[in-house]
């Protein structure tokens, strides 16, 4: 019963969709095969042709499938439409780079493709995407100009847009200076630590760079670049580095655009040595030991402070200079403990690039603290101003007591004449005069503290 009602619903549909079908069509065919019938004539063959039962159905069809492919290939043309965005397209000047300079053009560009998706898809894929900025027909001029952008399309259907369509650009002639170089050495961390620098010469002494006057006016230098991140370097040595980077540079530091470095070759012979040397590590304290406590040893790496260097490695004028690596340790509230073992990273002083002990291990060891005073002969003065002359205004003032605060043994082993103990007065920033100042004193011992508590009167006169 149910298979009698749906086949009855299928027939009902079908006749439907020949009603539909006769009435836009097959009616349509048949009333235009009539009246071409009756104009060619009845016994031809095209008629005989038309009479046949089944040739207003295929010719019914026939027609059904052009209509139905047309209106599919225009509703695609207008519904099918898409957009691709485009970001970041360079943009090639055509313009005659010898004589001129342009600026004003950005370096990229966003342009918008409108077409069909498969077009696009098509678009997406191909390489090459210009935009074009044609100048060939433009002269030098200190007026702007502006100027439309055209896009080079691989596909003719596809219509576009460009942000910006247009750019207002300056021409202006290309003149040639000559200009000092210099040379920049990049990565210098890169290094092994244990290398340095000896010396840098150029190949040339100066180039000649090209673009406009006021482009040319600001620069400062140009600047070889020497990347020391070079595989190459691996030990003391000479090395020739060819076809070296040049850039320009202002007088703020920031590089100089727009600018034509004219300059076939340029290289460098670069000496790698390495610089060492053997410097002691002197300990600093801060706070205050316990009441009736000093220092009464300090071990490094479990040597004896005194005998304790390490090596440092750096450029040779910087080397020249250091004779010592210091180190400050927190000793307050020490003292009742014992001792207190500190593990130090070194600090490494301007110009040094490795040192052979990079970390330590300090151990101040403490004792019962007992006092001694003694006589030092002369004041220094320190930081004197320029063109002024110290001196001591009452001669007497030449004899300093101190008084030093350690362990016996150590506070016993100090010498009324040595060296290693010095009393001064600061002057910074002081002008021509009389002034009564503070006594200060400093000691290589860190094991002791020194304790002064005079003032002199010095006098600053004019050199």
């Amino acid at each position: 019963m149910k298979d009698n009602k749906l086949l009855g619903a299928f027939k009902m549909i079908f006749k439907g969709i020949y009603k539909v079908l006769d009435k836009i069509l097959i009616t349509p065919i048949s009333t235009v095969v009539y009246k071409i019938g009756n104009k060619i004539g009845k016994g031809s063959k095209l008629e005989k042709l038309l009479n046949k039962p089944n040739m207003l159905i295929y010719l019914s069809l026939i027609f059904a499938i052009i209509l139905f492919w047309f209106v599919d290939s225009q509703s695609s043309l207008f519904v099918n439409n898409d957009a691709l965005f485009l970001t970041n397209i360079p943009v090639k000047v055509q313009y005659n780079s010898s004589a001129y300079v342009i600026e004003g053009v950005p370096d990229t560009v966003d342009v918008t493709l409108i077409g069909k998706k498969s077009q696009l898809y098509l678009a997406r894929d191909l390489g090459d995407r210009e935009v074009i900025l044609d100048l060939t027909d433009y002269q030098a001029s200190d007026e702007p100009v502006k100027v439309k952008l055209s896009y080079n399309k691989q596909i003719n259907n596809l219509e576009y847009k460009i942000d910006p369509g247009s750019v207002s650009v300056i021409i202006k002639e290309k003149v040639s200076d000559n200009k000092t170089v210099t040379y920049d050495l990049l990565n210098q961390d890169a290094l092994d630590p244990k290398l340095s620098v000896k010396s840098v010469t150029l190949s040339k002494s100066d180039v000649i760079v090209r673009g406009s006057q006021d482009t040319l006016d600001k620069i400062a230098t140009i600047k070889a670049l020497i990347d020391l991140g070079n595989e190459d370097f691996t030990k003391a040595g000479s090395y020739t580095i060819d076809n070296l980077n040049l850039v320009a540079y202002g007088s703020d530091g920031r590089i100089v655009n727009n600018v034509e470095i004219v300059a076939t070759n340029i290289s460098a012979k670069i000496e790698l040595d390495s610089f060492s040397k053997r410097v002691p590590i002197r300990i600093n304290t801060t706070g205050s030991l316990v009441e009736g406590k000093a220092i009464s040893s300090i071990t490094i790496n479990g040597t004896n402070a005194n005998d304790f260097e390490t090596t440092i490695y750096g450029d040779e004028k910087s080397l020249e200079n250091i004779n010592e690596i210091v180190v400050t340790i927190d000793v307050d509230k020490q003292g009742s403990n014992g001792s207190k073992t500190s593990s130090v990273t070194l600090p490494k002083p301007s110009g040094v690039r490795s040192i052979s002990d990079e970390s330590v291990s300090i151990v101040l060891n403490f004792g019962d603290a007992k006092q001694r005073t003694i006589k030092l002969q002369g004041i220094s003065s320190r930081n004197v101003p320029n063109g002024l002359t110290a001196q001591l205004a009452n001669e007497s003032d030449k004899e300093i007591e101190i008084q030093l605060i350690g362990v016996e043994s150590v506070i016993n082993a100090i010498d009324e004449n040595t060296t290693d103990i010095t009393a001064y007065v600061d002057l910074t920033g002081k002008t021509a005069g009389r002034y009564t100042v503070d006594v200060m004193v400093e000691g290589s011992d860190s094991r002791l503290q020194y304790i002064v508590t005079k003032k002199v009167e010095i006098i600053l006169t004019n050199s």
